[in-house]
């Protein structure tokens, strides 16, 4: 598939691994391509969610991501895309292995669980990592040494 941009993700905010995930994401969102909607505000407005027959329930559940074609990415494939369009290849590369579509269910039944123990801390931290080595990758290749597996 091929996204248009920008991509409008709804996430549960009130999850505090979610918030961290998507404002950590956000950080490194350069070029302005991503929108972040909380659906679990009490005003969120769920028309995109009935236009779509889809339950606010199910946004809070999976995240739901809307490229500006109207094309939906839920879930694993959402994720991956996200974290492609803010050059965190490694992270997304994480996506798109098999075992993310298997362990992503559990994550999100234990999301408030997992926040309470710490979860968030531990992902902004390595996730900050793997965007400074994007970083360095990316000035390596302005600098025309260019590394194809780094």
């Amino acid at each position: 598939m091929n996204t248009t941009y920008p991509l409008t993700i709804y996430f549960d905010a009130s999850c505090r691994l979610c918030d961290s995930e998507m404002h950590n994401i956000k950080l490194h969102d350069a070029d302005n391509q991503l929108i972040l909607i909380d659906c679990s505000a009490p005003d969120f407005d769920d028309t995109v969610c009935k236009a779509n027959n889809i339950s606010q329930t199910a946004m809070m559940n999976r995240l739901h991501a809307q490229d500006a074609n109207g094309q939906w990415l839920i879930g694993v494939a959402a994720f991956e895309v996200i974290y492609q369009t803010v050059g965190m290849a490694t992270i997304a590369k994480l996506w798109g292995y098999p075992i993310a579509e298997r362990l992503y269910p559990w994550v999100v039944r234990h999301r408030y669980t997992l926040s309470w123990m710490g979860l968030p801390h531990l992902f902004g931290l390595w996730s900050r990592h793997a965007a400074r080595q994007a970083e360095k990758r990316s000035r390596l290749c302005n600098e025309g040494r260019c590394s194809i597996n780094g």
